[in-house]
Formats: C-alpha cells, structure tokens, sequence
C-alpha cells in the first residue's frame, strides 16, 4: 500500500498532466473546423472535446487533492501547472517564447521555490 503523501503526489501530477494535455488538445483543435458552422458548435471538434473531456479528469484529481490538503498549498503546488504549459506550447507546439516571457517564468518559478521552503500549515 503506497503512503498518503505518495498518493497525493501522484494524485497532483496526474492533475497536472491532464491540465498541460487538456491545454494541448484546445489548442490543436481551435485550429481546425467544428462540428457546424454556428457557435457554439464551431468550436467543437474531436481535439476540443477530448480537451475538454482531459480537464474534467483533472478536476477530479484536483478536487481528490484539495480532500487531502489545504486549498493555499494546493494552489501554491499547482502554479507550477502554468510553467508546464508555456513549456509544453514551446517544446510540443513549437511556440516561440520571447525572453522577457522566460525570464517571467523564471519569476515565477523562483517564487515556487521559496514557497516549498515554506514550512508546513501555514507556519511563518
């Protein structure tokens, strides 16, 4: 039987994952032609609802989270889910980012790492 923390983890990267592969699918599928010509069907394709259909098991994985942990952890952990996506639109997409957007990232990235040094339930 695996520990409650490495269920968690898995639990968030499962999220994660979903988000970054959620985000992908939209993506590729705003680009191409919907079900029918009037909205909101227009937006609507296999690649989009398979999105679509990818984000509501990442919620689910997300709200398995937030049973086992508070909600300002949580989201503090799942800040990283944006750089995975700007990583995922350059590396997968071949998107180009800028380097005032990397050095964003940076930021941002910076700012998860003093917030893991964070101890644990809110503590200062």
């Amino acid at each position: 039987m695996i520990s409650a923390n490495i269920a968690t983890a898995l639990l968030i990267v499962a999220s994660m994952a979903c988000t970054v592969v959620g985000n992908l699918l939209l993506k590729l599928g705003s680009g191409e032609a919907g079900v029918s010509a009037v909205w909101p069907l227009n937006l609507l394709n296999a690649k989009t609802l398979l999105g679509g259909l990818v984000f509501s098991l990442a919620m689910v994985f997300y709200i398995m989270v937030l049973k086992r942990t508070s909600l300002n952890l949580a989201q503090s952990i799942f800040a990283t889910q944006f750089v995975l996506v700007i990583f995922a639109a350059h590396f997968v997409l071949g998107e180009m980012i800028g380097p005032y957007r990397w050095l964003g990232i940076g930021f941002i990235a910076a700012g998860l790492f003093i917030i893991a040094l964070a101890p644990a339930h809110g503590a200062s």
